[in-house]
């Protein structure tokens, strides 16, 4: 009997991994917009030596790895994904402060450097800093995600982005390598991070000033009641569909093309915010698609402007159908 390259790498490191390398696990259950086939493999790991062990072997043999993260500003296939799917235990969900110039036990000074484990929530980041009095994130308030996956696509809300307050990110090579990326090997642009190596992000640290507590809070309450005031609710969804064009607003140029409420099987355009599709319960990742072509084709007839995705198709697609992920990145 041939052993397959998942099967191999099972062999080598099934044992050490335990409950954490799951065989054909519904991948649904694992994203926001509660979509998506099984995972042919799916690793939670729960220490960085047991992710360098399983990129190494998995680059070895020849397994493709898909790094899945808090499971936002994804769209998983109905088919699933082939190979690897890697996610970040709770043992990547740290906070540690270091003041500059002082200890980890010191939280005083003008400067925080506050070093994340890429499994954190960023609203739980954002919490932290407010409470100790440093600003310069607040802006991330209700920003869904973790840490690693909001640092790689540089998130941001209402003019700020997390670009501006990474100090430097440590990760996992393809090959199983650590490595730590400072300031200068970051590359940040709108809704993107373009790294010199490609990593599994391990842990992010944050710049971060001294502000007043009163004046924080006000603006993360500020922000948190525009996004109540304009993001859909009670249905799964994945975030913001598409990127904002230059100078335009990717919700605006949908609505003006009259496809509020559109539906394609259960998926829908949200009636609250024109760059939302929501699940309507029961949705397939192909209703998804379909309907993100239906909105760039409608846009592009009306306003001549091609909305690029910012949501990520992940897994196994039928390559004939229409698609919108040729215009990914």
């Amino acid at each position: 009997m041939t052993v397959s390259a998942e099967q191999e790498l099972v062999r080598r490191h099934g044992r050490d991994a335990g409950a954490a390398l799951r065989l054909a696990e519904p991948l649904a259950k694992h994203t926001s917009f509660r979509i998506g086939g099984p995972a042919d493999l799916l690793l939670t790991a729960t220490s960085v030596d047991l992710l360098c062990a399983f990129l190494a072997s998995a680059a070895e043999i020849g397994v493709p790895v898909t790094v899945l993260g808090g499971g936002t500003n994804v769209l998983v296939s109905d088919r699933g994904v082939r190979g690897l799917v890697v996610r970040l235990g709770r043992e990547f969900e740290y906070r540690r402060w270091v003041i500059e110039g002082g200890g980890a036990s010191v939280i005083a000074g003008d400067t925080a450097l506050l070093e994340v484990g890429a499994a954190v929530r960023l609203a739980r980041v954002v919490a932290d800093a407010v409470l100790r009095g440093y600003g310069g994130i607040e802006f991330a308030a209700g920003i869904p995600g973790s840490v690693g996956g909001g640092a790689l696509m540089n998130a941001g809300a209402f003019g700020g982005e997390l670009g501006n307050v990474i100090d430097f990110i440590e990760g996992v090579s393809r090959r199983g390598e650590r490595r730590r990326l400072v300031r200068t090997d970051l590359e940040f642009s709108y809704r993107k991070l373009a790294l010199p190596v490609d990593v599994v992000v391990t842990s992010v640290r944050f710049r971060l000033s001294r502000s007043p507590a009163a004046k924080l809070r006000a603006s993360v309450q500020e922000v948190q009641a525009k996004r109540r005031g304009r993001q859909p609710s009670g249905f799964p969804n994945a975030g913001s569909i598409f990127k904002n064009p230059a100078g335009e607003f990717a919700g605006r140029l949908i609505e003006q093309a009259g496809l509020k409420g559109t539906t394609v099987g259960k998926a829908q355009v949200s009636p609250d915010h024109a760059n939302f599709i929501v699940n309507l319960g029961g949705a397939r990742a192909e209703d998804v698609r379909d309907l993100m072509s239906l909105v760039q084709g409608a846009v592009w007839r009306r306003s001549g402007v091609w909305l690029e995705p910012e949501v990520r198709l992940v897994g196994d697609w039928d390559d004939a159908a229409p698609s919108c992920s040729e215009a990914q990145e």
